[in-house]
């Protein structure tokens, strides 16, 4: 069940994975194998977690790649919902 207000997966990634182990952003990225820079832009929001990121953090900190993609889904979907309310035609078999 999507939720209504999903955190940006980087607080995620920082409040539920970062913290409890201490790890540094430095250390953190280290131990992922991306540059520091890399995770600071996914931790502050300025980035997402890509397929290759969420194979990544599984590895790392648990969690399945799809939960972690599913987390940037939700995420995305409500970020866009916000943004936009596109005029839409609804097309129905009836119509043909």
């Amino acid at each position: 069940m999507p939720m209504d207000n999903p955190p940006h997966p980087g607080e995620i990634v920082r409040k539920d994975c970062l913290e409890p182990l201490d790890l540094t952003v430095t250390e953190a990225a280290d131990g992922l194998g991306v540059s520091r820079k890399h995770l600071s832009a996914l931790l502050n929001g300025r980035s997402g977690i890509s397929p290759e990121m969420a194979i990544r953090l599984s590895k790392a900190f648990g969690g399945s790649p799809e939960s972690w993609l599913t987390q940037q889904m939700q995420y995305d979907l409500r970020k866009a919902k916000e943004q936009s309310d596109p005029e839409v035609k609804r097309f129905t078999t009836a119509e043909r």
